[in-house]
């Protein structure tokens, strides 16, 4: 029997079904809404942290490798009579009578020497100068400023050193990332090479990247073995040989820099295991040079090449050799063609993980290494405690982050960073 529907009824059926459709969709947008927020919650903790203790550092580090600042807040009359300044002859009255009205403020700031410190940078001697020309302002008396100075020192009458005053003036300076490439700039502000006995980074960038590939490469020729290793033993043998190789991380790394120095010293086991056994009549220097540097950098950097390429080995199917085996390739031929491609993608994790770690290393090198064989590192702690000088060692910080992604890049490239396995 048929039932019959009127139009309205149809219709409000109709209206019925697609207000149901939009407060399904928007029941939907509002849950998804709640999903996301709730996910979000659950990861801003680990968001901030990230944002604090590594993203914020290497912004302020990047802002500090080229912010200007020391002269401009200081001596802000000198940079306004400046830029009167035609560049060209010694300055007029007007810039030494500003010069000295700054003066007169750093001195009761006590920050003369702080100005003075940031000019001997490119100029030096700078600092003592100036030190010399706040002795002459608390001494009294008036102008013309500009015969006093000349009076009290010839320099402050250089056309160039006046340039480089008013070129530190500028909120930005390209002057440490500059120096930390070995370059300079004159005093008409061109780009040119810095003189020899002060070209000292470029070399120190170059030691760090070739000693970070030296330990890359000691860490891949012993921890393969070892990881190979760990991936055939029974379980029982696996679990002792990986307690082995994590029972380094039950100490720090100072205590272990500590005890290669016990071992390697002249007067060490080392040398006297060699002496004991007759493979030497003296005793080697093993140590405070490269050799000792590269091997306690390779013992400690050893768990983190092993560990990525053991992870991958584990996956590999057994069944993969003996299929080789079974069409008729050796057992050198199977492990080379067929085993170790299989490999290379914790190959690939652990030597850039390895080689990433070892360009910032500092209390190894400093403590093992002789003084050709510093890396960057050293220097930035150099500059940073004992020279005070934060600009140079941002920059030389900036620029090796720079290496470092340039390398990733290059990796990416060649090999492919979705290829790298962890785990």
């Amino acid at each position: 029997m048929a039932i019959a529907i009127d139009g309205s009824e149809a219709e409000s059926a109709k209206a019925g079904a697609g207000f149901d459709r939009t407060s399904l969709k928007t029941k939907l947008r509002r849950a998804e809404r709640v999903n996301r927020a709730r996910s979000f919650s659950l990861v801003a903790p680990l968001l901030l942290f990230v944002l604090a203790v590594f993203a914020l550092p290497i912004g302020l580090m990047l802002v500090r490798a080229v912010e200007n600042t020391e002269v401009r807040d200081t001596m802000p009359a000198t940079m306004a009579a400046l830029q009167q300044w035609d560049g060209i002859s010694t300055p007029d009255e007007a810039v030494f009578a500003a010069f000295a009205q700054d003066l007169v403020q750093t001195q009761k700031d006590r920050t003369t020497a702080q100005v003075g410190k940031r000019i001997n940078y490119e100029v030096p001697g700078a600092r003592s100068r100036f030190l010399k020309a706040g002795r002459l302002i608390d001494a009294g008396g008036g102008g013309p400023w500009k015969e006093k100075f000349l009076a009290s020192d010839p320099e402050w009458g250089s056309v160039d050193f006046w340039a480089i005053m008013k070129r530190a003036g500028n909120p930005i300076t390209p002057y440490y990332l500059l120096t930390s490439l070995d370059l300079r700039q004159d005093a008409a502000g061109a780009v040119m090479r810095n003189f020899e006995d002060q070209s000292i980074f470029v070399d120190i960038f170059f030691r760090t990247i070739w000693i970070s590939f030296l330990v890359t490469v000691a860490t891949l020729v012993l921890g393969y073995p070892v990881a190979h290793l760990l991936a055939i033993l029974p379980p029982r043998h696996a679990n002792v040989l990986m307690i082995l190789v994590l029972l380094p991380f039950t100490t720090s790394i100072l205590v272990r820099t500590t005890a290669w120095i016990v071992l390697l010293q002249s007067n060490g086991v080392l040398n006297d295991i060699m002496l004991a056994l007759h493979l030497t009549t003296e005793r080697a220097q093993l140590i405070f040079n490269r050799f000792g540097t590269v091997l306690a950098m390779t013992h400690i950097q050893l768990p983190f090449t092993i560990l990525p390429i053991y992870s991958v080995m584990k996956s590999i199917p057994a069944s993969h050799l003996r299929a080789a085996r079974s069409l008729g390739a050796g057992p050198l031929t199977a492990f080379t063609t067929v085993y170790m491609p299989q490999t290379l993608p914790g190959v690939g994790a652990g030597c850039l993980l390895t080689f990433i770690l070892s360009l910032g290393y500092y209390i190894t090198p400093a403590l093992v290494g002789g003084p050709q064989d510093q890396m960057v590192s050293y220097f930035v702690a150099l500059y940073t405690n004992r020279e005070m000088n934060w600009g140079q060692a941002s920059a030389l910080g900036a620029i090796l982050l720079l290496i470092t992604l340039a390398l990733y890049w290059v990796f990416n490239r060649l090999v492919g960073i979705d290829k790298v396995k962890l785990g």
